[in-house]
């Protein structure tokens, strides 16, 4: 191996997250010491002198090791590591497979010296690990199909799977992508009617047919993709609508982080008169879901919705 090669090498050991011993990489060369104190001369000066490149990357040497590690703002501390991973396996949006291979691949652009300890901290939930059923091959592939679609802001004809389990044949224009509980969702219109947005499960998709040609986004009355993204927190398609709810729980940051529409009008003795602005009816199953501590005040349709609802628990029993 050349100098340069063995430079590369260990440039690319330093970036994989490795602690790089002077005297294990001569031994493994069989070459003296001071070779790889000049090869780790050089990567020294390349990252000090490139620094429009490398930005605050540069080599420290650890004496409890006695080896070097590459200390960088991009690459990856073991506590990002850690929070990452537990991020990744709470969704559960992906299989079990591909969430081993996505953990894998970051853990080798950290800087952790102790990947077994990592291991040993998630190796449980890993074992344990469920996937939520997916209908589609590979959702990842879907999501990048369908990032680039809306990216370039072109219609499409998919081939979705419905809840009752029958196949249906839709074409939309497809304007976000959103994870919510377990799922991804494509948020789109159907042509010409852009008075509801439309949800539609991204691991349900089973084909997708891309026109290549762009539709006019300007149509789409008022359209902001942030504020629709805020506003379509329940997946069911729905008119936009203003409601009003008292709430009297113990958690009023709870309420206001699941909604980021959410203001507070009004502090009561007991509670809070909270304003929100939502899509669709799912706004009704999440306040159902906080029992006593909620009435619901505003719009009157919706307030005689949420009765009706609960009479029909109550006959439940």
């Amino acid at each position: 191996m050349s100098n340069s090669d063995r430079t590369l090498d260990i440039l690319f050991r330093l970036l994989r997250g490795k602690e790089i011993s002077v005297k294990k990489i001569a031994d493994e060369h069989s070459i003296s010491t001071k070779s790889i104190s000049r090869d780790i001369g050089r990567i020294k000066d390349f990252l000090a002198q490139s620094r429009d490149l490398t930005g605050n990357a540069e080599l420290e040497y650890r004496f409890d090791h006695r080896a070097y590690r590459l200390i960088a703002d991009e690459i990856l501390a073991d506590k990002e590591l850690f929070a990452v991973a537990k991020a990744l396996l709470g969704t559960r949006a992906f299989s079990k497979a591909d969430t081993l291979q996505i953990i894998e691949k970051l853990k080798k652009f950290t800087a952790t010296n102790d990947r077994k300890k990592l291991n040993k901290i998630i190796e449980k939930e890993i074992r344990h690990y469920s996937e939520v059923k997916h209908y589609c091959e590979d959702v990842a592939e879907n999501l990048w199909k369908l990032a680039n679609i809306i990216h370039e802001n072109r219609e499409i004809t998919i081939t979705y799977y419905k809840i009752d389990k029958m196949y249906t044949v839709k074409r939309i224009q497809p304007v976000s992508l959103i994870f919510m509980e377990y799922y991804f969702y494509m948020i789109a219109f159907y042509p010409d009617k852009y008075d509801e947005p439309r949800y539609f499960r991204v691991d349900r998709i089973k084909k997708i047919i891309d026109y290549r040609q762009s539709f006019d986004i300007t149509k789409i009355p008022d359209f902001d993709e942030g504020l629709l993204r805020k506003r379509c927190q329940f997946m069911f398609y729905g008119k936009l609508r203003r409601i009003r709810f008292e709430y009297t729980g113990p958690s009023l940051q709870a309420i206001l982080d699941r909604l980021p529409t959410a203001t507070v009008i009004e502090k009561k003795r007991n509670g809070f008169i909270i304003e929100a602005e939502v899509h669709g009816d799912g706004i009704k199953m999440f306040l159902l879901s906080q029992g006593a501590w909620i009435k619901v005040l505003a719009p009157t349709d919706f307030a005689k919705d949420f009765k009706a609802e609960i009479e029909k628990m109550q006959k439940l029993y």
